[in-house]
Formats: structure tokens, C-alpha cells, sequence
């Protein structure tokens, strides 16, 4: 009987065997799957919605008492124990300054006012702190300034994001008390930031004479902002400048994208492609195009560096419609935070006449769709990559915490902005593949 149990047990088995073979399994799907289906301004609309709500509530602003908490009311004399009112984020910070420029194209874009009001009221509380703060320096000049980066920079990271967005602010009439903080960071920017013999902007970190691509957002986009306002053509020639002396050491024509890094006298020369860095390097030249006056004489290689950066980006998102960590590398993860900077230029990029429609548009709104499912019900952008130093090598990179860090927010709502534009502008098919309107 035992033996007849095993033989049976053992034919079960083989039968089992055969059905898999038969039937394989199917494999599961990846994690990160967009939608492929009908995308509406609304869509749109209401993801920028939820971003709008989170970080209303998560950046409050005010002067309070840091000992005890109450609110400062006499503005006119410092005192010791004044700080900010605590906040998830900085509202000077470099990833801030993009918010607030996300937040004035949300605005523009959709016509709710209730986006421009959030930098409107942003902006004129840091006028009165810009003010308190700098008398605070005098009365306290060995006690922690709450601004001081901000009132004091000392390096791109410190101003020219938040720079070019006051500066957006001041040329659209949300804001009128910063000029003098506009003025200082400019001033900084041309004169006084590090740089390399022939004039590129640099670090000394993590070794001397570094170029991290990523300043070409901490720079261009607020001389380009400022030549506007002004009309000086010398803040348009330092723009080019820049973006021809970084393309020339970090662009990698092959690949079509930017290394990180770039060290001075380092041979051979390691290369790693963060996405992040290449999304605040393809949204520099984005800014410096909005504003450059075509018949400036680098507006042509200006707009052509443009044109193959984007067909680099789109060249390498993902079948899911994300960019990976390492955008060469398709076994690191999906960031978010540079899916939605991608998206957003290569939305812009076809709302500006720079880019076409057909060719680009497909990318544009997989990505968006893949950007919409990490914006969560709260309003939280998910999947985020922490901030990160230059590094040599791939693990450094892959190993970054993932959250709901700062870098998503301002970066998703430009995105939202110009997808709500193309929509409007461009309806599309969904039967089948992606065939945008005309």
C-alpha cells in the first residue's frame, strides 16, 4: 500500500511537472507601470492640485521665538532667539527655488491664481525677513542668521535658483520686495563664485577644480532671467558662455547626455550619468532659451545643444515611461524627481515650437503618466532620490535613499504645467499608438 502511496505521489508530480511546462508562469510585471490610456488636462491639473495643498501646509512661514515658540510681533528690533517657523522644507533652498518657478508656471498655465498667490506670499514674507535678518546679523553677528545662506551665499547652491525664481516673480508683478537680494545674488554669480582658469564655473568638492553639471541650473537660469529684466546682452554672453564651456567637458555626443562630473586634471576620467544632473542641465538651456533674443549669435548652437540633449533624454526613459538613477544603466532604479524634469522639457520644448510634436510627444506624456502615479493622495512626490556629491562610482548612486525628499516637488509641477498646455494644445488618439493633434 505504502509503495502504491509513492508511486502515485510520484506520477502526481511528474504530472505537475508537465503542466508547468505546458503553462509556464507567467512572469510579473514590473513594479512601476504607467498608464497607458486617455490623459486629460484635468489629469494633470489635479495632480499639481495635491502637490499645491501639501506644500501649503508643509512650508508655513514666520518669525517665532525658537525658545518658546510664540510668534514675533515687533519687527523692528531683533531679538537672540528668533528663528523661522519650523517647515518640512527650506524656503530658500535650491529645490525651492524650482517650486516657486513651478509654481508660476502651474499658474500661468492654468489660470488658478491660487499658485502664483502660494510664491506671492512666499516672497513678500522674505522680503520683511530679508530685512530683520540682516539688521539680526548686526545686533547678533556670532548667533546662527536662520538666512544665511540666503542673505549671505556662498556658493550657486546658495542663490541662483532662488535668484532666477525671484527674478520670475519680479518680471510678473507677484513680488516687488527682493530686488535687492536679486541684485546681490547676481552680483555673486558674476563675481564671485569659484571657477576655472578659463572662467567655468567650479567646486573644490570632492576634489579641487570639480564642474558638476547641475550648476548650469544654479547659474544660467538667473543671468538669462536677468539680462531679461535689465536688457544687459553681458548676462546673455555669460549664459552662453557657461553652457558652451560645460557642453564642451560633461556632453557626451555619443550617448547624447551629460556626465555628472568632471574634475580637472583627473585621467582617465571615470563617467556616470546621474539623472538628476542631467535634468537641471537640460532645464538651464530650457530657461536660457526662453528669454535669449534669437538674433544673439549663440541662440543657434544654443537651441541645437537643446535639441540633442532632449533626443538623448528620450532615447534612454525606460519602457515604463521612467528614467532610471543612472540613465545608462537600466538595473538601477526609476527616479522620479528627473522623470518629471525630462517631462517637463521635452512638454516645453514642443509648447515652444523647439521640439516636434510627434516625435516628442509620446515620451513626454508616458513620462508624465509614469510621474502622476508617485504623487500620492496626500500630495507627496514619492520615489525621489536624496541629493548626492559627485562620486566615482556606480554604487555610490544606486545606494542613495529614496523618499519624498524636496527635489520632486517644483520639478513635478513644472511638468504638470506644460502637460496641461500640450493637452489643451494637442489632444491625441488613444487608440493604439500615441498620434498627437495638430
Amino acid at each position: 500500500m505504502k509503495s502504491n502511496l509513492s508511486l502515485l505521489s510520484a506520477l502526481l508530480c511528474l504530472l505537475q511537472f508537465i503542466c508547468q511546462g505546458q503553462n509556464p508562469k507567467q512572469p510579473s510585471p514590473p513594479q512601476d507601470i504607467s498608464p497607458y490610456g486617455r490623459t486629460t488636462p484635468l489629469d494633470a491639473m489635479q495632480a499639481m492640485d495635491r502637490v499645491l495643498n501639501y506644500v501649503e501646509q508643509a512650508t508655513p512661514v514666520g518669525i517665532v521665538n525658537g525658545v518658546t515658540g510664540g510668534q514675533i510681533i515687533d519687527l523692528t528690533k531683533p531679538v537672540i532667539e528668533a528663528t523661522l517657523t519650523k517647515t518640512e522644507y527650506s524656503i530658500t533652498s535650491h529645490e525651492w527655488g524650482l517650486v516657486y518657478t513651478g509654481m508660476l508656471l502651474a499658474g500661468e498655465a492654468t489660470g488658478d491664481h491660487r499658485f502664483t498667490e502660494y510664491v506671492s506670499r512666499r516672497f513678500e514674507f522674505l522680503g520683511i525677513a530679508s530685512t530683520y535678518f540682516r539688521a539680526y546679523k548686526k545686533a547678533f553677528p556670532a548667533a546662527v542668521n536662520p538666512l544665511e545662506h540666503f542673505l549671505y551665499p556662498q556658493s550657486l547652491d546658495d542663490t541662483g535658483s532662488m535668484c532666477a525664481a525671484m527674478i520670475q516673480g519680479l518680471r510678473s508683478g507677484v513680488v516687488s520686495e527682493l530686488r535687492p537680494e536679486i541684485d546681490h545674488s547676481i552680483n555673486f554669480i558674476m563675481t564671485k563664485v569659484h571657477r576655472l582658469g578659463d572662467g567655468t564655473f567650479a567646486r573644490n568638492r570632492p576634489m579641487p577644480n570639480s564642474v558638476w553639471v547641475d550648476d548650469l541650473y544654479q547659474g544660467i537660469p538667473a543671468l538669462a532671467q536677468f539680462g531679461k529684466l535689465t536688457g544687459d546682452q553681458k548676462y546673455y554672453d555669460e549664459a552662453t558662455r557657461q553652457v558652451a564651456l560645460f557642453s564642451e567637458r560633461l556632453f557626451d555626443k555619443t550617448k547624447g547626455i551629460c556626465m555628472h562630473g568632471w574634475v580637472e586634471g583627473m585621467e582617465p576620467h571615470p563617467a556616470f550619468f546621474w539623472a538628476r544632473a542631467n535634468g537641471w542641465a537640460v532645464m538651464a538651456v530650457a530657461a536660457l532659451l526662453d528669454v535669449l533674443p534669437e538674433d544673439h549669435p549663440q541662440y543657434k548652437p544654443v537651441l541645437d545643444l537643446f535639441k540633442a540633449y532632449c533626443h538623448g533624454i528620450a532615447t534612454h526613459q525606460s519602457g515604463t515611461g521612467f528614467w532610471h538613477q543612472l540613465l545608462d544603466r537600466n538595473d538601477s532604479f526609476h527616479e522620479t524627481s528627473a522623470t518629471a524634469m525630462f517631462t517637463y522639457v521635452l512638454a516645453h520644448g514642443i509648447n515652444q515650437g523647439w521640439l516636434d510634436l510627434q516625435a516628442f510627444g509620446p515620451p513626454a506624456l508616458l513620462g508624465w503618466n509614469a510621474v502622476s502615479t508617485k504623487v500620492n493622495d496626500k500630495g507627496q512626490v514619492e520615489g525621489t532620490s536624496a541629493g548626492t556629491s559627485m562620486a566615482f562610482d556606480a554604487a555610490f548612486y544606486y545606494q542613495r535613499p529614496m523618499g519624498t525628499g524636496p527635489h520632486g516637488y517644483g520639478s513635478v509641477l513644472l511638468a504638470g504645467a506644460a502637460m496641461y498646455k500640450l493637452l489643451v494644445e494637442h489632444p491625441y488618439e488613444a487608440n493604439g499608438p500615441v498620434i498627437f493633434r495638430r
